[in-house]
């Protein structure tokens, strides 16, 4: 082994041991995280996002570690920040807003772990690995009165899709607020309709597909707008089909495996809609001119 690498796995072992540490001081917080994110299936995705981030470094490794440095200074501003939520999440928390408390305190131990990154890496490195660093502000869990806001949103986008189906079709209907009043049926697009785990695994899907397959930062934007777009229009459509084929072909539809397990269905749906974006916006990449280099002068 180079000399270089011999100091790039010394540097990942640090960095390990400095998530360990901080992981051990961090303990009761993490251990409530890890308990709500297995008994909420609203939040089982936040478990994923550690080991997705390290398969971002580990598969971008060449180019994140082409030079890396020790960077006290760096690292010694993110370890404050991260002091300063703590702090702020110790008083301001309670057992009034424990969910708020336990967000905070993630916080804190995620700008725990980008300091001992910056510290060990450097800034190069950390400019770098923008991505896998920003991705990993995504296992933080939302506190509950952001979540219901998220929620609720989600659920009118989906009544507003539903309602244009109807219209669409021609499927006389009355809606008031989140119900739906169908000649045969009544539905409600309840908090278990805003279909928010479904979302959250195609807008993770969305960030990295436009991570590696786009290049500018218009394009990304675009296309991780779509993917939000893309929840409501998925989950509209499947209460709108679900509700169709009861009223026109079997009631039990409302209850049936399609209602309850047919989640992956629509989830397919909604990539495939994403695939015509993504065509076009790479297209739309590769007509671009290419900003030509300086010439240089003797």
């Amino acid at each position: 082994m180079s000399n270089s690498n011999v100091a790039l796995t010394k540097r990942f072992l640090l960095f390990a041991c400095w998530i360990g540490l901080s992981s051990v001081l961090f303990r009761i917080p993490l251990v409530a995280f890890v308990r709500m994110a297995i008994s909420n299936d609203d939040a089982s995705y936040l478990l994923l996002i550690p080991f997705i981030c390290a398969w971002l470094l580990f598969v971008e490794s060449g180019r994140i570690f082409q030079d890396f440095s020790y960077d006290v200074a760096f690292g010694a501003g993110f370890l404050f920040l991260a002091a300063c939520v703590a702090i702020g999440s110790r008083f301001a928390g309670g057992m009034s807003r424990p969910g708020l408390q336990l967000s905070g305190y993630v916080l804190s131990l995620v700008l725990v772990w980008v300091a001992g990154f910056a510290l060990l890496f450097g800034r190069a490195s950390a400019r770098r690995s923008y991505f896998p660093l920003l991705f990993l502000f995504l296992v933080i869990p939302l506190p509950s009165f952001f979540l219901d806001g998220v929620i609720h949103l989600l659920q009118a986008g989906s009544a507003w899709i539903t309602g244009a189906f109807f219209d669409l079709f021609g499927v006389p209907a009355l809606r008031e607020g989140l119900v739906f009043h169908l000649a045969r049926v009544n539905i409600e697009v309840a908090r278990e309709c805003s279909g928010i785990r479904s979302s959250m695994a195609l807008l993770i899907l969305a960030l990295l597909v436009a991570h590696f397959r786009l290049r500018h930062l218009e394009s990304k934007i675009l296309f991780i707008a779509s993917g939000l777009f893309m929840m409501i229009l998925k989950n509209g459509i499947r209460i709108a089909s679900l509700t169709l084929l009861a009223v026109y072909v079997d009631p039990s539809f409302l209850d049936g495996r399609l209602h309850h397990q047919g989640g992956v269905v629509f989830f397919v749906l909604a990539l495939l809609l994403l695939l015509p974006v993504l065509s076009l916006l790479q297209g739309w990449e590769s007509r671009r001119p290419v900003r030509a280099e300086p010439a240089k002068t003797a």
